[in-house]
């Protein structure tokens, strides 16, 4: 018998436990995996939703930023604030939001954020002033911040380990379809609207569809793994079952030992942020935050700035915007190049779904990390070849987009999720995404400014070195989660 059924006997049967079982043939044989039922589905979808209203709205604001600067009169210096207000919500919204999880429960924050994110969308779609714009799309980072660690654990909290790499990516992934999606909507609004009123129908087309989301976030289960590490045994045995119906019918009788929730309430300590930096967690919290740190600094200023470098690269643009006309002209032009990278994105993310569970996370993480040092290595060499240039730059652009996807943009996400025990999982996830987006809001605040001031050869050299750290970190402080069961960690 292995160590781990060992344990699981010793112990005795956890909320993961029940959800990882797998039913049996009349001859004794097991399914090779767990069935999900149509619970599992619904709070799989709901999460999978939220992820996709992140990767639209944060994507669009690059299309939509040339329009606002026109229409609001905005300066370099607000530029800044306004490109980075969204991200920097994400980082607030991830401490002072995702965090709450472990105090008030999964639920809670799922339905809270999606009601803030409502809220602030519609918002911005009235706003007047360049002050209410940046409250408004910091709003919205907000609620996306929280979004990051909540919907990871209401999720792996809900599903069976074996296939929580591939469906905790496969939700993940609809951000990548969202900023591609979020791209083709800006793009339709310009060709349908080209007036400076377009970026206003951009955001409003996400409003119904998000309120479709609140409601039915009202209509899923707690989780019951937070509802067992709380010691709420009882409400614990409703979810789980509430959870798990199926039919025929499996597991039983869900039922839970109140000494085992005393005993790992004991063994994990408090859900604070204190815990994250004791010596038993503090390579874990390395592990989720840094590397992410460093993916973010390049995704997220490529992503944001694709349309922007793209334009300038391409050199067919109008050089000097003389009227509304040309300022939609040439958004569109860096739209239809921005679409096109971002496939890549897609593509990335179905690769990371497939593999995790095969590959592990580790490995892919910096596989991925190596991979977009060279497609950013490939892109600062197009201005050492200019009959190439247009080449070097699509085909480095598109190979950083796979392989952030395939790797430190699926994976840091993914352990972000998984190397924290139940007690400190919304912290601890939530702290290593606001981590994380320090990075994006440094670099939508000066990508701009460093992208005048060193150029952008000597920008994606320092962007090369970030990757290759990323790798190096990820190596260093390597925990593998693939297949194991969160209630063993710690």
């Amino acid at each position: 018998m292995s160590d781990e059924a060992v344990q699981a006997l010793t112990r005795g049967r956890t909320p993961q436990d029940y959800i990882d079982e797998r039913p049996i043939w009349p001859d004794g044989t097991p399914l090779p995996s767990t069935p999900m039922t149509s619970m599992q589905w619904r709070i799989w979808t709901l999460a999978a939703a939220g992820k996709f209203f992140e990767g639209f709205v944060v994507f669009m604001t690059g299309v939509a930023l040339p329009l606002i600067s026109r229409d609001f009169q905005i300066t370099p210096g607000e530029g800044g604030f306004v490109s980075s207000a969204t991200l920097f919500g994400i980082l607030v919204g991830a401490v002072a939001l995702g965090g709450l999880s472990d105090r008030f429960g999964r639920k809670s924050m799922f339905i809270a954020e999606m009601i803030i994110f409502c809220a602030f969308l519609a918002l911005l779609v009235v706003c007047q002033n360049v002050t209410s714009l940046v409250i408004c799309l910091f709003g919205l980072g907000m609620a996306l911040g929280c979004d990051y660690p909540t919907a990871h654990m209401i999720i792996s909290e809900s599903i069976p380990s074996l296939s929580r790499g591939k469906l905790v990516l496969g939700a993940f992934a609809l951000q990548a379809c969202g900023a591609l999606v979020g791209t083709l909507v800006g793009y339709a609004v310009l060709v349908l609207v080209p007036d400076l009123t377009a970026w206003r129908w951009m955001f409003a087309t996400a409003l119904l569809p998000a309120l479709v989301v609140t409601v039915y976030r009202f209509f899923i289960t707690e989780s019951a793994n937070w509802l067992y590490a709380r010691g709420r045994l009882k409400e614990a045995e409703v979810a789980a079952g509430r959870l798990l119906v199926r039919t025929p019918s499996y597991p039983g009788v869900v039922t839970f030992s109140e000494q085992d929730v005393l005993a790992a309430a004991q063994g994990h300590g408090g859900g604070s942020f204190i815990a994250l930096f004791r010596p038993r967690y503090i390579r874990a919290t390395i592990l989720a935050s840094v590397p992410w740190f460093l993916q973010d600094l390049s995704t997220y200023g490529i992503g944001i700035f694709t349309p922007t470098i793209l334009a300038s690269a391409l050199g067919s643009t109008a050089d000097h915007v003389r009227s509304v006309s040309d300022l939609i002209a040439n958004d569109i032009l860096a739209t239809k190049g921005a679409a096109l990278v971002t496939v890549l994105l897609i593509v990335g993310i179905a690769f990371a779904v497939v593999l995790a569970d095969r590959l592990g996370r580790i490995r892919l993480q910096i596989g991925g990390f190596l991979g977009c040092a060279v497609g950013l290595l490939l892109a600062s060499l197009s201005t050492d070849f200019p009959d190439l240039k247009i080449f070097l730059i699509f085909a480095g652009f598109m190979l950083f987009n796979f392989m952030t996807n395939i790797g430190p943009n699926a994976q840091t996400y993914l352990l972000a999720g998984e190397v924290f025990p139940t007690a400190i999982r919304g912290s601890g996830a939530g702290f290593a995404a606001a981590f994380a987006k320090i990075g994006a809001v440094a670099t939508a605040f000066l990508f701009p400014v460093l992208l005048v001031a060193i150029g952008t050869r000597w920008l994606l050299y320092s962007l090369i070195a970030t990757s290759l750290l990323g790798a190096i970190v990820t190596w260093l402080c390597r925990i593998e989660t693939t297949g194991v069961n969160l209630d063993t960690l710690g």
